[in-house]
């Protein structure tokens, strides 16, 4: 438990600095100035997708934390058996990795307005990110063959449930990264730069959650007495 709410402290910073770099912790109505015309625009509505980026990240936490504290409670019981991390999970996180370093390159390329720049690196994205996706197929079915599979023992059942949610965001993302990359030749500049921004403040978001993840389930036991270490001050 302590774990989880370690995890969800430090995304709820993340998350609040987002929002304040973004602007949407601004209180409109408190500014004073000549009077602007209210009806929706580019601006409004920019800022309308980064707010509900924001809440759908925020929920996935949510999830994610509850994952990880039911992971973390039902480890202390006697029957727990973790099962061997196959290495290509370390090959995955590095996939990861390079997606994300390409989703942070196309949103360079993107404020730059070249559209050919962004199209190669969303694409780089794309597919280190399905990739990722195939990789961590595999690193079941290598479980699955080593007898290693969902009723064997509750570790199991863990390591393919939180694997899976996490999976099924990555899958979640690419299907917006290729509406991004549909709408790359005909949108507007100013409009493909915030489809951009958004798939990579997403993509970094599903990096962290990855880290964390695969740092729980890896080394949660060594983590002990790190955690223990921090919540000391607290009792």
């Amino acid at each position: 438990m302590t774990a989880a709410l370690l995890l969800i402290g430090a995304l709820a910073a993340i998350a609040g600095w987002w929002l304040a770099r973004h602007g949407i912790a601004a209180k409109p109505w408190l500014e004073t100035g000549p009077a602007v015309d209210l009806r929706p625009d580019d601006a409004t509505a920019g800022s309308a997708a980064r707010i509900g980026l924001g809440v759908f990240m925020a929920v996935a936490t949510a999830l994610l934390v509850l994952l990880l504290s039911a992971y973390s409670m039902r480890r202390e019981l006697a029957d727990w058996s973790p099962p061997p991390q196959p290495p290509v999970l370390w090959a995955n996180t590095v996939l990861l990795v390079l997606a994300s370093l390409a989703l942070h390159r196309a949103v360079l390329a993107a404020r730059r307005g070249d559209r050919d720049a962004t199209g190669s690196w969303l694409l780089a994205g794309a597919g280190a990110s399905l990739l990722f996706v195939l990789g961590q197929l595999l690193a079941w079915r290598q479980l699955a063959a080593a007898g290693f599979v969902l009723t064997s023992n509750p570790a199991d059942a863990f390591f393919y449930l939180i694997t899976a949610v996490h999976g099924l965001h990555v899958l979640g993302g690419l299907v917006a990264l290729g509406r991004a990359g549909a709408r790359l030749r005909r949108a507007r500049l100013d409009a493909l730069r915030l489809g951009v921004e958004l798939c990579a403040a997403y993509w970094h978001f599903l990096l962290l959650a990855w880290l964390l993840l695969f740092a729980t389930l890896a080394f949660s036991p060594s983590l002990d007495w790190l955690i223990a270490l921090c919540t000391a001050p607290f009792g």
